[in-house]
């Protein structure tokens, strides 16, 4: 078995996340504590009670991911031992989990990281007037188009590659109702705004790259202990490229598919999705099909099918 690592972003959380392994495993439970104790404040219980208007919140749901995704990982090393690996990424802010679970960021560090881009993403988008539409049944070439065709003078780009037929764009909110009313006459077989709070990926975001460019500036970062596959360019990211990778990130297309088939092509035959929900796996499965097999850990109950 030659096994990548994958990790859920933002948009994936739920409520009651990440509770039963805090309870099956001491290792899991142990991260929660220091979660708290890190962001001086009771994240923890956001997770297990909510509400879900406070936990949907880009500066809640990003740490409180991150803290889903590491929880899963302990569990596994606690019950089974530090789990085969030859490759790993995530979607967006899971690119964040995949480098700490790789060794490039300590736990407090990467938590940090990701609290401030959450609060900076979150007030990037109230000072913009911007949203994001998801695609079905596009591919890259298509999406290009119907942004071309429906922009303007305003701004719209691809900024999700997630899956094959699934693509996400984004840019002003006029531009992405434009491209919902547009969509069906580029043979695009459903478009359908997102309910985010702003355009993600786009240019929009670059006061919020600005302060995680600086906070990243003033974080340590050590050499993968395995390859990280960056969503900006699907490639295995250096040690020296990291910040300068993950500050792209905010304002560049994720292209997650591409991660995925590059993992396959390195040699990867089985994926598995640690953290909340299971979008990872069936984006895994729309893009590589039958040739992989998947695996989750989200409950206790996964870590006893692995």
């Amino acid at each position: 078995m030659t096994q990548a690592l994958v990790f859920p972003g933002q948009g994936a959380q739920y409520i009651g996340m990440a509770g039963e392994l805090a309870a099956a495993s001491p290792a899991a439970a142990a991260v929660l504590d220091e979660a708290d104790e890190v962001l001086g404040f009771a994240l923890s219980a956001i997770m297990a009670e909510g509400p879900d208007e406070r936990l949907t919140r880009t500066d809640i749901s990003q740490p409180a991911i991150l803290v889903a995704s590491w929880m899963a990982y302990q569990a596994v090393v606690e019950r089974h031992g530090p789990p085969p690996v030859m490759a790993g990424g995530g979607l967006s802010l899971g690119e964040y989990s995949a480098l700490l679970v790789a060794g490039a960021f300590t736990f407090p560090d990467a938590l940090r990281l990701v609290r401030l881009r959450g609060e900076a993403m979150q007030a990037a988008a109230e000072a913009s007037d911007g949203g994001m539409v998801a695609l079905i049944g596009a591919d890259e070439a298509t999406a290009e188009a119907l942004c071309a065709a429906v922009r303007g003078d305003d701004l719209l780009q691809i900024a999700n590659i997630n899956a094959t037929g699934q693509i996400v764009i984004s840019g002003a909110a006029q531009a992405c109702e434009r491209a919902v009313a547009g969509a069906r006459g580029h043979g695009i077989r459903r478009a359908m705004a997102l309910p985010v709070a702003g355009a993600f990926h786009s240019p929009l975001m670059a006061p919020a790259a600005e302060r995680l460019s600086a906070a990243l500036d003033a974080t340590p970062v050590s050499e993968p202990r395995f390859p990280v596959y960056a969503n900006v360019d699907a490639r295995p990211v250096p040690a020296d490229q990291i910040r300068a990778r993950l500050v792209r990130q905010l304002t560049q297309t994720v292209r997650w598919a591409d991660c995925l088939r590059a993992m396959q092509a390195a040699g990867a035959t089985r994926f598995l999705e640690l953290g909340p929900g299971a979008t990872i796996s069936g984006m895994i499965t729309r893009t590589l099909g039958a040739e992989v097999t998947v695996a989750k850990v989200d409950r206790a109950a996964d870590l006893d099918s692995l």
